[in-house]
């Protein structure tokens, strides 16, 4: 994934109505209205948030008879937990160094 791209995908997660869509989708394909409904904000607005979705990726959008579905494109979320998981040995070490530096102290009151 291109350093665009991942900042597309997490602009587009940085926004909780976006990430509702999504949690949405992840049950399957849903129109406008349908994604509109849980919120307070007009259809265009769920249209102005699905447009950038789809510029990162995350969604795609095709017709079905006279609907026109939104639907969810897991790749680029893989790609972005895969790029958080290279970060996740460094928490893990700095970590395991905490602990081990709480239990030196804790020695040393109990010494």
């Amino acid at each position: 994934m291109s350093a665009d791209q991942l900042s597309a995908v997490f602009g587009a997660l940085a926004d909780p109505t976006r990430r509702a869509i999504l949690a949405r989708l992840a049950q399957g394909d849903a129109n406008v209205a349908e994604l509109a409904a849980p919120f307070r904000v007009s259809q265009p607005a769920i249209s102005q948030h699905l447009k950038v979705l789809e510029q990162a990726g995350l969604i795609s959008r095709h017709r079905q008879a006279t609907a026109r579905l939104s639907h969810l494109e897991a790749d680029p979320l893989r790609q972005a937990t895969a790029w958080l998981a290279g970060y996740r040995e460094y928490w893990d070490e700095s970590y395991d160094r905490l602990d081990a530096l709480l239990a030196a102290v804790q020695d040393d009151r109990n010494s």
